[in-house]
């Protein structure tokens, strides 16, 4: 079961962000490949008119690294799964860098991701990897970090009677 059933069940996010359509493969801790069909339907793409020129249908960037990191999380997560953000652990982005744009994606292109884990800690993952578009990479990341924490983290912080904050 590599397909959506699978991403839902391994990591919380859900439309409109969920940016991963599909796991190709998966070596737990090792590496993972996705894919990310991109269409013209796509939120990014509202408003555009008619006669917009090809190049302004180059899919956002930050969008691709989105996806590409979604794929990272479902690697970190793949044997710990956790569809709920409010509990457990989550993974919480705290470096990029590294990030070459080296051909623009549009719609109709499938993007497969290659995330390769560079090192894995209890409490933080390092990754690297690209996208590519028919073999050849689109977007090249040279390291990407992320931060495990108990999901009471994301929980705002209630005033306490002191007037001190406590997380609900």
């Amino acid at each position: 079961m590599n397909g959506l059933a699978r991403i839902r069940a391994t990591i919380p996010h859900r439309y409109p962000v969920l940016l991963v359509d599909r796991v190709v493969s998966v070596e737990q801790g090792v590496r993972i490949r996705t894919r990310k069909a991109i269409s013209a339907t796509e939120s990014c793409y509202a408003g555009l008119p008619e006669d917009a020129p090809e190049e302004e249908y180059a899919y956002p960037l930050s969008r691709l690294l989105e996806s590409w990191a979604q794929s990272a999380v479902l690697l970190a997560s793949w044997e710990r799964p956790n569809a709920d953000v409010l509990s457990g652990q989550v993974e919480l982005l705290t470096g990029l860098r590294g990030v070459e744009l080296l051909e623009p994606v549009r719609p109709g292109d499938v993007v497969e991701h290659e995330v390769i884990a560079v090192r894995e800690l209890p409490d933080a993952a390092i990754f690297r990897g690209e996208c590519a578009v028919d073999g050849r990479t689109a977007v090249r990341i040279g390291q990407l970090t992320v931060a495990r924490r108990g999901a009471e983290v994301l929980r705002p912080a209630v005033p306490g009677p002191t007037g001190t904050g406590s997380r609900a």
